[in-house]
Formats: C-alpha cells, structure tokens, sequence
C-alpha cells in the first residue's frame, strides 16, 4: 500500500454500539466501509461519517463472494458483528447452534476469505470482536462460547497462514459493553441493564484502531478489555 493511500476498513455490526463508536473513531483517517443487513441504518451512519456502504446478511456467506465483487481497495476488516442467545445445552436445538455459529464463526471465515486477496495486497489486519466467552464458557453459554472459541481457533490459524503475506491478525476479547446487545442479554439472564457498569463501546473502538494502526514492525495479537469501577 502506498503510503500516501489511506486504509479502508471494512466494519461488520457497524450500526451496533462497537461498530458505531469504531466507525467514527477511524473515520478522519480511514476510509471506512460500513457493512450490516440494514440500509436505512448503513446510509443514516455513512451521511455521518462518510464512506461506502455494504449489505450483507451474515446468516448467508454463500452470497458474499458477489457481494464484494465491486468493492475497490480493502486495507482491513473489522469483524465486529455477533449474535448470542443464551439457554442450557438441554433447551436449544440445532437451530440456535446453526445461526450462532453461521453469524459468529462461519461468516467471519467466508468474508475473511473472499477479500484475502485485497488483504495480501494491501498488507493490512484482520480484527475479530470476540468475547470473554471466547476464553471461558459458563453454564447457559455453551453456543455463543462455542462460537466465540472457534473464532479464537480461526484467528490463531489466520494469523499463521498470512504472516508470510504480510497480513497482520488480532483479537480483542471485551468484557461486558454497554450496547443494545448487552441490554438483550441481561433481559434474557433476568437482571437489569446498567449501562454505567459496563465498558464504553468507544473503549472497545479504541483498542481496536490500535491494533489497525499499529506500527509495520509491531502486531498486536490479543488485547483483553475489562472493565474498571467508575468513580
């Protein structure tokens, strides 16, 4: 990449807290490429924040492959999107495992893989939002963890695979956030949401864009956010 082009950064869940927050966060100096299902919600944030847009149904990665066709450069990819339902082994069937780990796991790999070659040529990273389920599963959380160790695994093989091509990998793996996701997880566990003893998205956002703009000789692998006591 020229060091005179400013990245892309495709941001998947960009009309989410995380994604919201990181798409302003880069948008100064990166051009950015929103991606979600919603194009009303993709255009309100692209009039904010510039850019390009992408509609993807993550629930669909055989239609990827056409969906990137037009898309120019991409320097990198924020692979921020995530569905979780929570419920005991004995509760869920295949339909809940099949989407949690079509949104979590198989569509990062597919969108990972059909823009590797934009990737390589760039030299630029892949980013996975993971979770702290992605290093620890607790009871009622065995899909969305499942999904969240395979994306480790994915990210850890990754990063082996493209080293030689110059393409960096990281993972940051978030304690609870304040998003709408958040909100929905604690009506499900039967507890109040209270925002204020969370991590801010923007926080999130911002490890994230340091490990895009890490320096060439540096990599950050993965980055372990939890929250602090606000006083």
């Amino acid at each position: 990449m020229s060091s005179a082009a400013r990245p892309v950064t495709l941001i998947t869940g960009s009309v989410g807290g995380i994604g919201t927050a990181l798409a302003h966060l880069l948008a100064p100096a990166h051009d950015v490429i929103l991606c979600g299902r919603d194009p009303g919600r993709l255009e309100a944030l692209r009039a904010e924040v510039g850019g390009g847009t992408l509609v993807l149904d993550l629930e669909r990665p055989e239609t990827f492959g056409a969906a990137v066709a037009a898309l120019g450069r991409v320097t990198n990819v924020v692979h921020n999107a995530g569905v979780v339902e929570l419920g005991p082994v004995a509760a869920q069937g295949h339909e809940v495992w099949t989407r949690t780990l079509a949104v979590n796991t198989v569509a990062p790999a597919e969108l990972t893989r059909v823009l590797l070659p934009r990737l390589r040529e760039e030299r630029g990273a892949v980013v996975f939002v993971n979770s702290g389920a992605g290093l620890s599963a607790n009871a009622g959380w065995a899909s969305y963890a499942a999904s969240k160790f395979a994306l480790r695994a994915l990210a850890e093989a990754l990063r082996a695979e493209e080293a030689p091509y110059g393409v960096r990998v990281g993972t940051v793996y978030p304690g609870r956030t304040a998003t709408a996701m958040q909100a929905r997880v604690r009506a499900q566990e039967g507890g109040v949401y209270t925002p204020e003893a969370y991590i801010e998205p923007l926080s999130v956002a911002r490890a994230i864009q340091l490990m895009l703009d890490a320096p060439a000789d540096a990599e950050f692998t993965d980055l372990t956010i939890r929250a602090r006591p606000r006083v």
